[in-house]
Order: C-alpha cells, then sequence, then structure tokens
C-alpha cells in the first residue's frame, strides 16, 4: 500500500514520465486496486493535457537513442561506488523523496514555460486564446466513478477516460448531452467500456451550452440506441464543472 503522503508525488512522476520501467510496471499494477492512485494519476493527466494541445511534435535525431546508449555506458564505466555508500539510510532515503518533488516540480515548471515560448514563437501575432477545461465524473452514486469526462470549452472537443465501468457483452454504453435549453437528450455516441474514447466534438452546441449541462450514460443495445433517444436506464451521471481557469 502506498503511503497516502506520497500518492500525489508518485502519481506526478508517472504522468510525467519520470519513473523508470520497473517502477512504472509496480505502479500500473497498483492502480487497479487503489483507487485513490488512480484518481491522483488522473487529475495529473488532466493537469497536463493543455501542453498537449500547445506543443508542435518534433521527430528525434535518428542517432538520439544510440547516442544516450554510449553516454550512459561511458558514465556507468567511469564510477565507481563504494561498497558502504550502497547501504541505504533514513536520511538517504527522506533526500531521494525531497529531491524527487524538486524535480517534479522543476519539471512541470519547465514544460509549461517551454510550451508558451514556442506557443508565442510559433503564432507572434495572435493573442494566446482563453483556454478553459471542464470536468464530469460520471458514477451511479457518491462512491462508484465509472466514467472521467474532460472537454476543452475552446476547441469544444471532449475525452472519456473509463476508470471502473463493467465490460459489456451485447450492450453498449451511450452517452448523452443533457441540458433545458435542449427539447431531449443529444446523443454524443457510444463510449468504450474499456481505456479512452476520443474525438468526441460538441461544436453543434455553444459554449454555454456546454458549461450548463449534464452528462448521462445510458446502457443501450450494441452500438447504440436505434432511435435517437435513450431506450436504456440511465447508469452513471455527472455534472460539468471547470476544472482550469
Amino acid at each position: 500500500m502506498i503511503d497516502p503522503a506520497e500518492i500525489d508525488e508518485l502519481a506526478g512522476e508517472y504522468v510525467l514520465g519520470t519513473l523508470d520501467a520497473s517502477e512504472r510496471r509496480s505502479v500500473e499494477q497498483q492502480r487497479g486496486a487503489d483507487k485513490a492512485l488512480d484518481a491522483a494519476i488522473i487529475a495529473w493527466e488532466l493537469r497536463l493535457q493543455p501542453l498537449n494541445e500547445l506543443t508542435p511534435e518534433v521527430q528525434p535525431p535518428a542517432d538520439l537513442f544510440a547516442a544516450i546508449e554510449r553516454r550512459l555506458a561511458e558514465t556507468a564505466a567511469s564510477t565507481v561506488i563504494p561498497y558502504s555508500a550502497m547501504a541505504p539510510t533514513a536520511e538517504i532515503i527522506a533526500l531521494k523523496g525531497r529531491v524527487r518533488r524538486w524535480q517534479i516540480g522543476t519539471l512541470v515548471s519547465g514544460l509549461l514555460a517551454a510550451s508558451l515560448a514556442g506557443f508565442i514563437v510559433l503564432k507572434p501575432q495572435s493573442p494566446l486564446p482563453e483556454q478553459s477545461q471542464f470536468v464530469a465524473v460520471l458514477q451511479k452514486d457518491a462512491v462508484s466513478p465509472a466514467f472521467v469526462v474532460s472537454v476543452d470549452i475552446a476547441t469544444r472537443q471532449l475525452t472519456v477516460r473509463q476508470v471502473a465501468a463493467d465490460k459489456l457483452t451485447g450492450k453498449s454504453y451511450e452517452l448523452w448531452l443533457i441540458n433545458a435549453s435542449l427539447k431531449a437528450p443529444k446523443s454524443l455516441g457510444v463510449v468504450h467500456d474499456s481505456g479512452f474514447t476520443r474525438g468526441v466534438t460538441l461544436a453543434a452546441y455553444s459554449p454555454d451550452v456546454v458549461e450548463s449541462s449534464v452528462l448521462a450514460v445510458t446502457l443501450e443495445p450494441e452500438g447504440g440506441s436505434p432511435s435517437g433517444s435513450p431506450t436504456g436506464p440511465v447508469v452513471f451521471s455527472g455534472k460539468l464543472v471547470q476544472a482550469t481557469p
């Protein structure tokens, strides 16, 4: 069991990719049974999601990986660690925890600064658009979250993250937008009962409508409702709330 005081730190390292391979596998194995760890990872993913939109893809040089391997080999060959220095102490363990927290803070700050600088350089004549993220946790009760939905109001793009929804056979989960200004629930399509569902757009609805809506998931025949209206029971629902300014 992970110390509650270290959960947010560990989740941040996992999302940022600073863990080594064995530590990352350990986190992936634990998050399925540790709801607090899984929720912290989701929160970090949502917090850093805007960076993906601001940062253009860059193809690394073909020889980069080989160069990294050479430098690692040279460092290992030139470094000798006395056996006495290998025994962990409480002070060393505590210092390692503080160093990791410093690394995370520095890396997040650097990523934000680099992304913002790159955005300004690429679009010097365009003001930085207002970006507001909304989030909804879809659940059947206070302790049973099934899906986490994030919405970028600027682009009206929606992403659904499966958390704990049951796997279905012969049925499908369908997502609906519910708002008093709409005559009836509007289908946003079938959502997966595992992993992520991306590419869902709310372009047909104004930001005001999106921000004030409730999202609901119904249980429908495989492939979705045949009538365009909900036919099955509402199994999960949640209100969109603003997650970033």
